[in-house]
């Protein structure tokens, strides 16, 4: 019984069909989400657990930390768009009443920036800093302009 409050809890009410939602994303990363992923899974950012495509309410977060309720969002060109930014800004305020926290970053910033992205992260888990200073990026970087 314990478990499921922890799971209901962890989903903060969020549907059958948003979590369906949520497994089908998680099967289809775009290549950012998939480098991010391969820098935060496995508890190598800071020792936190994120988890990818997460249910959250009625929304879908692109990684979450439980245990620092914070959101990190990947956001392509589709976010520059009015109608996009006014429903981000909407949902980042709908996240903020569940106290979560949310960090955005662009698709060309997890490319050509990753270090400054990590950093950004662990600077909201308070995390330490190993020892070389920086976060460790996994993963094959694309060429930037």
């Amino acid at each position: 019984m314990k478990m499921t409050n922890y799971n209901e809890n962890l989903v903060f009410g969020a549907s059958e069909q948003i979590m369906q939602n949520a497994k089908t994303l998680r099967a289809n990363l775009t290549p950012a989400e998939k480098l991010l992923w391969a820098n935060l899974r496995d508890r190598n950012l800071g020792g936190y657990k994120f988890r990818r495509q997460h249910p959250i309410d009625r929304f879908i977060a692109d990684f979450y930390c439980h245990e620092k309720r914070v959101v990190v969002e990947l956001d392509g060109g589709i976010h520059l768009e009015t109608d996009q930014m006014e429903y981000d800004e909407n949902r980042t305020a709908a996240l903020k009443r569940w106290d979560i926290e949310v960090i955005r970053f662009t698709n060309e910033e997890v490319f050509c920036k990753m270090s400054e992205v990590l950093n950004r992260i662990k600077e909201f888990g308070e995390r330490e800093v190993p020892h070389s200073g920086l976060p460790m990026v996994i993963g094959k970087r694309e060429k930037c302009r």
